[in-house]
């Protein structure tokens, strides 16, 4: 698929089918998240975590669940692939670790486009973590690296057909 195409057939798919997705598949849209652009080159201020373990993933749903009071919450819309990205402060560059799970996110939600899958953008799962720090440990994290947002992945039970037309839809002024 060309690249102007994913970008408009991608979108936040919020219902998947249970088959877990390829190794092939996860290390595709693995790359791409590695070749994004991060602050200052800062590779090591970047950490992944994939998580495919249903266990742990019905624990954050729990978690996330609970920490919103929302019992029948489901954070990951029934994905069978969640991967957490995790950043490190930086003085020099205050927040930093947003931007660049940012463009990791963009990065990795094109490339499963590209290659047939689903994915959705997410962050509100990250409340479970401040709820219940035994789940954090469990992401078993580099010293100093904390959760900044993720990212869902599967197949998709409706295909990713359906173009979006590439409009300006933000304001835009330019200054010449």
């Amino acid at each position: 698929m060309e690249m102007m195409k994913a970008i408009a057939v991608r979108k936040s798919t919020r219902n998947y089918k249970s088959e877990q997705i390829s190794d092939d598949s996860l290390n595709i849209v693995l790359n791409a998240g590695c070749a994004a652009p991060v602050g200052m080159g800062a590779y090591d201020s970047v950490h992944l975590t994939v998580i495919q373990n249903s266990s742990l993933l019905d624990k954050i749903t729990k978690a996330t669940a609970n920490a919103f009071g929302s019992p029948n919450m489901k954070p990951f819309y029934g994905a069978p692939t969640l991967i957490v990205v995790s950043g490190k402060a930086n003085d020099k560059a205050p927040h930093v670790e947003i931007a660049n799970a940012a463009c990791v996110i963009e990065n990795m939600a094109l490339a499963a486009t590209d290659i047939g899958l689903g994915s959705v953008y997410l962050w509100a799962f990250l409340a479970s973590f401040s709820k219940e720090k035994e789940l954090l440990k469990e992401l078993n994290l580099p010293e100093g690296f904390v959760p900044v947002s993720g990212i869902a992945l599967g197949y998709p039970t409706e295909p990713l057909t359906k173009e979006k037309e590439l409009k300006q839809t933000i304001k835009i002024n330019t200054i010449k």
